[in-house]
């Protein structure tokens, strides 16, 4: 044969001795993917200043635009009819109170946001430097952060009597966790579990493409509202996006397509329906999907970083979302 063959296997001569395997550099696993870092990066970035400067100028403009189109309908229509211009009058000072208001709550919840990632900042310091005494200032205002609700009133008090105890950062910190955020972390795997059943029903049973992937975003939208308020928050629309915002970079940077054994696992613990069944095993993957989301939102929202007790497990919570949900043995 004197041609060269191209499918065959190209063969070397190695000289000396072949590297042995455990001389292979190590791989990093505490870095996210290169692909993962850029997209967090991007998500993460903010707007320049140039960009702020219009969207501000704009919003001003577009408000005295509006105001002045209000005003000249409100006077021309009182020169004609004056009943009705004083009607139009009134309901256009009540909506713009109405306006202030939703403003006010909007930005109220947005600071309450801003106070839970400031926390988990210090609370991050604390461990890293080992500073007790940050760590103790930490612990207190989780305390204060509950402090309006009556059910933490015997773990607050528990909080305030031991914490002068506790001259290390982790013992200070873990012991506001397992009084303060453990009943909370139940609650709040029980919201994304009941999220999960909805997002897998919909996508089953709903025959739209576009009416199913509005009513997944719109529960997922429900679901992180509702961890924000259970560890503090407050779910207005702007701090709503904020949050989602923060949600997606914390999957990108976590390496949110790494995930099969996450979708893998509800389904192959499912019945033979989700397994055959197109539309049942999309509901069953959605669902794993919006559990991730979930524990993504709760590690955001969370005042303290998971020390003491383990970070809830994406596959266990699918495991129980779904189970019997279409056929399978039942919870």
């Amino acid at each position: 044969m004197t041609g060269t063959d191209k499918r065959a296997p190209l063969l070397r001569d190695w000289d000396g001795d072949a590297p042995a395997p455990e001389a292979a550099p190590a791989v990093d696993e505490g870095d996210p993917p290169l692909a993962m870092a850029r997209a967090a990066k991007g998500l993460s970035r903010r707007s320049g200043r140039l960009a702020r400067a219009f969207w501000a100028v704009f919003s001003a403009l577009a408000l005295l635009v509006l105001s002045l189109a209000a005003w000249d309908w409100v006077t021309a229509l009182a020169a004609r009819v004056p009943v009705l211009g004083w009607l139009a009058g009134v309901l256009s000072v009540a909506l713009a109170l109405l306006a202030l208001v939703i403003a006010a709550r909007e930005g109220f919840g947005y600071l309450r946001l801003a106070r839970l990632e400031a926390m988990q900042g210090r609370a991050a310091a604390a461990l890293s430097g080992g500073d007790a005494r940050l760590a103790r200032e930490v612990a207190a205002g989780v305390a204060q952060l509950y402090a309006g609700r009556e059910e933490t009133g015997a773990a607050r008090a528990r909080v305030a009597a031991a914490l002068p105890e506790q001259h290390d950062a982790e013992g200070a910190l873990g012991l506001a966790e397992n009084l303060l955020l453990v009943p909370l972390d139940r609650e709040a795997e029980r919201v994304i579990e009941a999220a999960a059943r909805q997002v897998a029903l919909l996508t089953a049973v709903v025959p739209l493409a576009l009416l199913d992937v509005m009513a997944v975003l719109w529960v997922n939208l429900r679901m992180v509202r509702a961890l924000a308020v259970i560890y503090g928050g407050r779910g207005g629309w702007i701090g709503s996006a904020r949050l989602m915002r923060a949600v997606l970079v914390h999957l990108a940077a976590a390496g949110a397509l790494a995930m099969g054994d996450d979708l893998l696992a509800p389904l192959a613990g499912g019945s033979v329906l989700s397994k055959l069944s197109r539309r049942f095993g999309e509901g069953a993957a959605n669902g794993a999907l919006t559990v991730r989301a979930g524990v993504a939102a709760m590690e955001v929202c969370r005042p303290l970083p998971f020390r003491t007790r383990p970070r809830p497990g994406v596959a266990a919570l699918s495991g129980r979302a779904l189970k019997g949900l279409f056929g399978g043995e039942g919870a």
